[in-house]
């Protein structure tokens, strides 16, 4: 088979091949070839590829082609949401009909992106006590309910991501009453599912992949054993996401959660048996006593490391106090459920979520073990429970690719744990500038979502909660799949185009489990030094101080002014978001012909929209955003011509999970700075370059206004993982570039 479909994939992206005869901008390029050469020879092996492909190498195209053609079914996993709905909606369709194959294509997210029938019924009747606001969009999920299909709630793009509906009307894992729900049959996640196991090509995202992995309800554990080729597309974030479902979580939200649907499901159908709104009332009450006690923490952080049985700058007593109070509330649910479970099945799933949040509330009261990492993230209107190993590595091994034998049979160390002496000196510095003048916490911690599902572990009596074992329920052994449960005939191929600063990717590998994969890197096909210019200014305020987010947003206004908008500017804190944007909008006001946007005052379809248009009626368009925008964001053409970056976006040090991973690369020896820290700033400042130059034909102008780019030593290591764009060593030529981006000339 090797040779026919090599011969049949070459065809594909030959000059007069069936890409060119389909797509009129489509010209044959190298490194797109010899990636999807290579995809086609491991489809051929059943092996195991890791690729890093450049922007604009074109490596959806170099998977999809000979995964479409090599007959076998596809299943293509996705970090974001956004390039699962690209592939599925755009990328595959038109790749399909170029290429003349009847194929059948389906798109399977988790159950809380779809919406549920039954819990909309559940809010059109009333139940519960919601304002106007909600109300009205309720009313707009009803209208649209009516002539949806998919009931995919990205069909609604005016319905923020963060919006207190999307609760309320879908469903959990938790809440889900399964087949003794009236609408069961029209159930549209049961749908998705169905069209999922009977498509030829599957678009999944990771967290499907974690989720669900020891239950069968996702639809995931049927899909993945009939594929033959398995495509893991922003590979970069699959460790960061296989972490959180490796592990145990508990939240606010789900506690809350918890108590509005015993207000509801036990209202009606336990009427006048207990008095179900003083028991959930009680709930929540006890949960905001809880959020007060985290709300008084003394770390510059939202996420707190917790050694020991409290959270670091917490009081201890208080904390546990104030826990105790939350698991007697819950208790009084479970216990008074109990009495009436024969009054109706949800009464019984209800009470089994009791439990379960019974027994991981009960695990957070003891000591993390010593093999694993737990702490608190304290967000504005939440708290979230995390303990977590810290990687993939046994998971990826032993359960998701068990017994592949593209993939070196050798025993666990430490080492495959590590993500990449003391702390270095350059560790104090970035300690000092992890957060802004105020204190004000990084994004990426901040904005730490909900996953879709959490760590399953078995349900127990409430009257007798099971003893916890002292083996921790992350780090304990892991049951090898079964040899048939990810067949041995299947290919799997993971790709991105940031997955490390060494040829041999170990940045990605090592923490993911894939010793013995194929690794492959293609450069660029851009010419960066003609295209793009980088800027680091001379002279300028360090990051952590006063004065840096208000000298940001004077050189990002300048800029904008100069181009008439078409500027990005890349956060790394909340502080900085605010601020920069706060500052930009004071400059250009209402009079002035210019549009400032600023994550959070709209949906992110909103703002790409709006930027994406450019020039609308006279006004351009700036566009001040963080860490979700770093990445995922495609803006080609005159819409975005400068970049602006705030700072270097170091993990913070005092993070628990940075931590606990730099100790563990202490006790190898090796060096937490050097291994770990930079490779991630590194990573993610190539990350956010690549917003800039997405086609041949784009020119821009990277700023970044960190003087250590210059200054530090590491700053030439940092320098050199960017594309390579031609530098502007002074304030003239800076100013100079912009001019010259206004015109056609190059840069």
């Amino acid at each position: 088979m090797t040779a026919p479909l090599m011969d049949a994939v070459r065809a594909v992206f030959a000059a007069d091949g069936a890409l060119a005869r389909a797509e009129p901008h489509f010209h044959p390029r190298a490194g797109q070839t010899a990636m999807a050469e290579a995809v086609a020879q491991t489809i051929v092996d059943c092996g195991v590829l890791v690729v890093e492909a450049g922007t604009g190498v074109g490596k959806t195209y170099s998977y999809l082609v000979p995964a479409l053609l090599s007959g076998k079914r596809v299943v293509v996993s996705t970090a974001t949401k956004a390039l699962q709905d690209q592939l599925f909606a755009r990328d595959l369709p038109r790749l399909v009909q170029s290429l003349g194959l009847p194929l059948r294509m389906a798109r399977l997210k988790g159950r809380s992106s779809y919406l549920c029938q039954q819990r909309l019924l559940q809010v059109r009747l009333g139940k519960q006590p919601l304002d106007a606001q909600v109300l009205r969009a309720v009313a707009r999920v009803e209208d649209w309910s009516r002539s949806t299909r998919s009931g995919d709630m990205a069909e609604l793009p005016d319905l923020a991501e963060d919006s207190q509906v999307i609760p309320l009307v879908t469903s959990t894992r938790d809440n889900c009453v399964g087949r003794e729900c009236a609408h069961w049959q029209a159930c549209h996640v049961n749908r998705a599912r169905q069209q999922a196991l009977e498509a030829d090509v599957a678009v999944v995202n990771h967290h499907l992949f974690f989720a669900d992995m020891e239950v069968r309800e996702s639809g995931m554990a049927q899909l993945l054993p009939q594929a033959g080729v398995v495509v893991i597309d922003e590979a970069h974030q699959l460790n960061e996401t296989g972490i959180q479902f490796a592990g145990l979580v508990l939240s606010s939200n789900q506690l809350l959660a918890y108590a509005r649907d015993v207000m509801q499901d036990a209202s009606d159908h336990a009427r006048g048996m207990v008095d179900w709104l003083v028991l959930a009332a009680r709930v929540q009450q006890a949960v905001r006593d809880w959020r007060l006690v985290a709300s008084t923490h003394r770390s510059a952080q939202p996420r707190l490391r917790w050694q020991g049985l409290a959270p670091d700058t917490l009081d201890a007593a208080q904390w546990r106090a104030a826990t105790v109070h939350l698991g007697q509330a819950l208790r009084a649910v479970v216990q008074a459920l109990a009495g009436v479970l024969e009054m109706a099945p949800a009464l019984v799933h209800l009470q089994e979520r009791g439990q379960l949040l019974l027994q991981r509330l009960a695990h957070f009261v003891r000591p993390a073990p010593d093999d694993a990492v737990r702490w608190l993230d304290v967000g504005r209107q939440h708290l979230r429970l995390t303990e977590s190993p810290l990687s993939i590595a046994r998971l990826v091994r032993e359960q998701l690719m068990a017994g592949h034998p593209a993939l070196e049979v050798r025993a666990f160390s430490d080492a495959d744990l590590a993500p990449g002496g003391a702390w270095a000196a350059e560790v104090d510095e970035v300690a000092a500038s992890a957060a802004d003048e105020d204190g004000t916490a990084s994004m990426e911690a901040a904005e730490s979502a909900e996953p879709d599902g959490d760590a399953v572990l078995p349900p127990v009596s409430a009257a007798q909660p099971e003893r916890p074992s002292t083996t921790s329920p992350i780090t304990s052994p892991i049951t090898p799949a079964a040899p048939d449960t990810v067949a041995a005939h299947t290919a799997w191929i993971f790709t991105s185009a940031t997955l490390g600063l060494g040829d041999d990717l170990r940045w990605f590998t090592e923490p993911c489990g894939l010793h013995g994969a194929q690794v492959l890197r293609v450069d660029s096909p851009f010419d960066y030094a003609h295209q793009a210019a980088l800027y680091v200014p001379e002279s300028f305020p360090l990051p952590g101080v006063a004065q840096h987010s208000d000298a940001v947003a004077r050189l990002a206004g300048d800029g904008a002014a100069a181009l008439g908008g078409r500027t990005l500017v890349l956060t790394t804190t909340l502080r900085a978001l605010e601020q920069i944007g706060r500052q930009l909008r004071a400059r250009f006001g209402l009079l002035e012909p210019m549009d400032v946007l600023v994550q959070g005052q709209g949906s992110k379809h909103a703002l790409m929209e709006r930027f994406r248009a450019g020039t609308v009626n006279g006004r351009g368009c700036v566009l001040v955003a963080s860490s979700t925008f770093w990445e995922g964001v495609d803006i080609p053409g005159d819409a975005l011509q400068l970049v602006v970056i705030d700072k270097l976006p170091f993990p913070p040090p005092d993070d628990p999970l940075v931590e606990a991973r730099s100790r563990q690369l202490e006790q190898l020896g090796r060096n937490p700075f050097a291994d770990y820290v930079l490779p991630e700033a590194a990573l993610a400042l190539k990350q956010g370059a690549g917003r800039l130059i997405r086609t041949e034909t784009d020119r821009g102008i990277l700023v970044v206004t960190d003087i250590r780019l210059r200054t530090k030593g590491y700053g030439r290591s940092m320098v050199e993982a960017l594309p390579p764009m031609r530098r502007l060593g002074t304030e003239a030529a800076w100013k100079e570039a912009l001019q010259a981006l206004r015109s056609p000339a190059p840069l």
